[in-house]
């Protein structure tokens, strides 16, 4: 028996973790497709016709609408004894790479943005240890690691607003990684041993300033809670809202100090950027492909009947292969395999 299918558009990309051949968790499939999540190159997931493709689809044709890991499972399975004897060509006629834009319906925040006004009256910025608890970030490289060294009183000085502290922790961290030598390898040193979460180093074993100036931050928190009362500086678990040992998430710092919610993204293109030594930035996009599918199916006539008499009675006029797209059976041959 051979069953011929048109499509059109299929997509050749997943963008939700976990598999269709798995119970569904609590919460859904965990979206992947953001662009934060495609930066790392597990998660740009490529996708092609397999037999539980094919399985999946021909269940669909005769009606049966479960998932193929629900049917499977079941004793009344009508392709119990028929899987095996089962087989495709896959012929796409035309494959191209398009800009996709993918709605994310959980509504994610943009870590880079904020909405509402900004305030600035927040106690993080006019108590009595503003200036010396900010004056961190003032600092040059080699004054920041005296002060971990040494845990000097600081001088320096900067403007005690979120604008401005958000803007040199944009600069930090657009800093080069630098090499763990003397002075800077003194200071990593240090916030190693007191901090449990500071991993300021990059797989070549450079120091990340940005997460130097971080950590030094809570170095300050804490030496100044000798002196000040610190509350208003922490969050509930006592930590620096948006700031952590080594880093910092934009939209969590401000949202601190703004009077509007976190910023929604309901969707963003389909696209991962990867620099290939020699060939420079490439830029991967959604895979389409449109084209023919032949499932062949070395049954019995009298099988190849009955099946096909379902398909009929079940009269799905078009359904999706894969993801999206648009397929519809062309032919159905129920000429007996020798």
């Amino acid at each position: 028996m051979k069953i011929s299918i048109e499509y059109e558009s299929s997509w050749r990309n997943s963008f939700l973790e976990g598999s269709n051949n798995e119970a569904l968790p609590k919460a859904g499939r965990k979206f992947i497709g953001s662009m934060t999540s495609l930066k790392k190159p597990e998660n740009f997931i490529k996708r092609e016709i397999t037999i539980d493709t094919i399985m999946g689809l021909l269940n669909r044709l005769i009606g049966d609408q479960r998932k193929l890991y629900q049917a499977r499972r079941e004793e009344s399975y009508f392709f119990t004894d028929i899987e095996s004897l089962v087989s495709f060509e896959d012929k796409p006629k035309y494959i191209n790479n398009d800009m996709t834009y993918i709605r994310n319906i959980s509504g994610s925040t943009d870590q880079n943005s904020y909405t509402g006004a900004i305030q600035v009256s927040d106690p993080m910025f006019l108590s009595n240890y503003s200036d010396e608890f900010w004056g961190v970030l003032a600092l040059s490289l080699e004054e920041l690691c005296q002060f971990i060294i040494s845990e000097n009183t600081i001088q320096a000085r900067i403007s005690n607003d979120p604008l401005t502290i958000i803007g040199r922790l944009e600069e930090l961290n657009k800093e080069k990684p630098v090499e763990n030598i003397d002075f800077i390898n003194n200071a990593f040193q240090i916030l190693q041993n007191k901090f449990e979460k500071y991993n300021g180093l990059n797989k070549k074993g450079l120091v990340f300033p940005l997460a130097l100036y971080c950590s030094a931050l809570y170095l300050q928190l804490d030496l100044l809670a000798s002196k000040y009362d610190m509350d208003t500086a922490k969050t509930k678990t006592g930590g620096i809202s948006g700031i952590s040992n080594n880093g910092f998430t934009k939209k969590d710092f401000m949202s601190r100090f703004t009077t509007g919610d976190k910023k929604k993204i309901w969707g963003n293109p389909y696209i991962r950027e990867e620099f290939i030594k020699g060939e420079g930035k490439t830029k991967h996009l959604m895979t389409k492909a449109s084209g023919t599918l032949e499932i062949i199916l070395n049954i019995s006539y009298d099988k190849a009947k009955e099946l096909k008499l379902m398909i009929d009675n079940a009269g799905v006029s078009s359904f999706y292969l894969g993801k999206k797209g648009l397929a519809y059976v062309t032919k159905v041959s129920k000429k007996e395999e020798s």
